[in-house]
């Protein structure tokens, strides 16, 4: 894969005096048009070998065009913060919005290869890693952005004169380092796995352009006019529909018995038993809060349920039991001009909790498979897909041993009827119901047909829902507090 990089390639300085000028303006004016379109982000991932010239491109591009609206970001270690949470936390929050550009100095890809080279891991953990980064570039690319990975490469006499260069120049000499000296002591195992990786994630949406690093006029002309050249026809090209999702629809089953249907909703609870109940699940959610082995842990708790399902009354007895200082309650309303210029999953992922602490969401990231698609927020094609990326999502919360408790909390239509006319008439309650809420009503067998797929279809062995019968409150939060209580002992014991 690195052959055609080692050719010696070279531009001259005549021939690199004459492109830069113009090169420049036409980046400048696509940087503009991309920003006025707001149609998609740009997504440029710089990586590589040491001494390839990563920094000087990254330095070059930035001033070739508006730095304003180019978010540039290089990647240490971690910080203990990112560490509590899963590993793509810190990429997700460093996503360009739409119709700016985002230069990764750094990325996804640095991690499992350092490990991998340094013996930490072994193939099948590098190979996990990749399957996992080849889901997260298809999801961006799904979402409609642009990603340009670009691998900077050196032949090993190349690089090793390149890095004495460097060390030789006082201007330079800061830039390397023990560390530069013992990785080129590996380059042979560091080529053979980056090649591997490279040729694992070099796909269809997102491929790599491998550059070779020698001449500085050479690399830099190359990115610069193929990021031109890309951004050019995307921005000339109308937007495409999302790829098709590899799973077909659900159709209704030809007796019309569904999940729903099947649940006892005459379950009734009398106070003095709930009472009773109420504080024994409290209480034993409370102590398993205050667990020692819970600072281990990191815990989202998930509600959804059909309007006036009693959501809000529910997460209030779940947060009785709790330390407000170590839980926060996520409202989720249609998503902001901000969260819209990113896929729709970012805005979840900046909420995740750290270690000993609890997030409850009131509304989730199911809201595109649910309202979206009902709606028609979405097209088909984005809220088939979603069922995926979901489930891929989890299970990167699950690994990180952040236990995820599902709730779907549901009413007959009978019952929602008569807590509509509540609400309407109590005053103090008449702000919950609104003319939306009458409006999806009407729509009720869709989104009936909607949960029973949310439900068959993201309802893992490590994730499950848990569907509750709500037309007695009493019951249903019982139902929740026991669920709660019994998933974190679970995970505690592990």
């Amino acid at each position: 894969m690195f052959e055609s990089a080692e050719l010696g390639h070279k531009i001259s300085k005549e021939v690199y005096s004459h492109e830069e000028p113009l090169l420049r303006e036409q980046l400048l004016e696509c940087q503009y048009e991309l920003l006025a379109a707001k149609r998609f982000p740009v997504l440029v991932i710089i990586s590589g070998a040491d001494g390839a010239g990563k920094g000087e491109t990254v330095n070059l591009l930035n001033e070739w065009m508006d730095p304003r609206l180019i978010m540039t970001e290089a990647f240490d270690a971690p910080s203990q913060e990112e560490r509590q949470r899963p590993r793509f936390y810190r990429f997700w929050n460093t996503l360009p919005p739409k119709g700016h550009i985002g230069i990764l100095f750094g990325s996804w890809y640095t991690s499992p290869i350092e490990e991998r080279v340094s013996g930490d891991t072994k193939t099948v953990e590098l190979d996990a890693a990749i399957e996992e980064i080849v889901r997260f570039e298809k999801m961006l690319t799904d979402e409609g952005a642009l990603v340009l990975k670009f691998w900077f490469h050196l032949s090993k006499n190349r690089q090793k004169a390149r890095l004495k260069a460097l060390e030789a120049n006082p201007k330079t000499r800061w830039r390397i380092s023990d560390t530069e000296w013992e990785q080129f002591k590996h380059y042979d195992k560091f080529r053979r796995i980056s090649e591997h990786t490279l040729r694992k994630t070099s796909t269809g949406n997102a491929p790599w352009i491998v550059v070779e690093g020698t001449d500085a006029n050479f690399r830099s002309l190359t990115v610069g006019q193929t990021l031109l050249k890309t951004l050019r026809a995307r921005l000339g090209s109308p937007d495409l529909p999302s790829a098709t999702a590899n799973l077909p629809p659900i159709f209704a089953p030809v007796d019309n018995l569904h999940l729903l249907q099947t649940l006892d909703m005459s379950q009734v609870m009398a106070k003095k038993e709930y009472n009773a109940e109420l504080e024994k699940w409290q209480g034993r959610l409370n102590s398993l809060s205050r667990h020692p082995e819970f600072k281990k842990l990191s815990v989202v708790f998930l509600f959804e349920g059909n309007d006036a399902a009693g959501k809000g009354s529910t997460i209030r007895r779940v947060t009785q039991a709790l330390d407000a200082r170590r839980y926060q309650v996520i409202q989720v309303t249609a998503p902001t001009d901000e969260e819209l210029a990113q896929p729709y999953l970012w805005r979840f992922w900046r909420h995740l909790p750290k270690r000993g602490s609890i997030t409850i969401f009131d509304r989730s990231w199911y809201g595109r498979v649910l309202v979206e698609r009902v709606e028609k927020f979405c097209a088909e094609t984005d809220w088939m897909r979603a069922y995926a990326e979901i489930n891929d999502f989890e299970e990167q919360l699950i690994n990180h041993r952040i236990v995820v408790v599902k709730f779907w909390l549901a009413i007959t239509k009978e019952e929602q009827l008569a807590r509509f006319k509540q609400r309407e008439e109590t005053p103090h309650k008449q702000f919950k119901i609104t003319a939306d809420d009458w409006r999806n009503r009407e729509k009720w067998d869709q989104y009936e047909h909607a949960v029973c797929d949310m439900i068959d279809r993201t309802s893992t062995e490590y994730a499950p829902w848990h569907v509750i019968p709500s037309n007695d409150k009493r019951s249903a939060r019982i139902q929740v507090l026991r669920s709660c209580c019994e998933s974190i002992e679970e995970a505690l014991n592990e």
